[in-house]
């Protein structure tokens, strides 16, 4: 698996940009891609994205930094010797569609598969197989289980503010190790105990 986690000016994937991309390759964790970019031309920045991650506009606008192209490029150069590169990771499904935009703009081969695993998944199913029932939003009357509330159950502390996109990555592979195979995979997550 290649667990991913992005960072960007915003949440649509046509007119916001990759800030930042964090990976993993599951069957070697030591294997581990972070770099970040600046955002395209005429890329715009969503109210309250930059909280999130915490990069001010002068960052995600330096000319000296990198392109999305160019940081697209190497991601998908990293991760073309893996065994499998089935992205996951929580909400993967933002990330990737961020991630194919970026490598259409730019013009690159995107050979990275529609399929992916989801985090959140792994963690509903895992809850129900136990005889649990999965926390559900009573506003929105929909599944309540972000990210912090997949590391809660699995044990582990709340992601740290602002978001990093290599430490939601280290995140998402440790969360995954825990619901699918019941076992620690990080030096990161050693003391944490697994709950269940």
């Amino acid at each position: 698996m290649l667990i991913v986690d992005i960072e960007a000016s915003g949440v649509n994937y046509q007119k916001h940009s990759i800030v930042s991309i964090g990976a993993i390759d599951f069957n070697n964790p030591n294997n581990r891609f972070y770099e970040e970019c600046q955002i395209w031309t005429g890329a715009h920045v969503m109210d309250g994205a930059l909280e999130v991650n915490g990069f001010t506009e002068a960052e995600i606008t330096d000319t000296n930094k990198q392109t999305e192209a160019e940081i697209t490029a190497k991601f998908l150069e990293w991760s073309k010797v893996f065994i499998d590169r089935t992205l996951t990771g929580q909400n993967i499904s933002f990330d990737r569609d961020f991630l194919r935009a970026a490598a259409q703009r730019a013009g690159l081969n995107w050979d990275l598969a529609y399929r992916t695993i989801d985090t959140h998944s792994l963690c509903w199913m895992h809850i129900v197989k136990r005889g649990l029932t999965p926390p559900v939003d009573p506003k929105r009357h929909r599944s309540n289980l972000d990210l912090d509330a997949v590391l809660t159950y699995c044990g582990i502390p709340e992601e740290p503010h602002p978001h990093n996109a290599l430490t939601g990555a280290l995140c998402h592979a440790e969360v995954t190790s825990r619901l699918l195979y019941g076992q620690k995979l990080l030096p990161e997550f050693e003391k944490f105990k697994i709950p269940f």
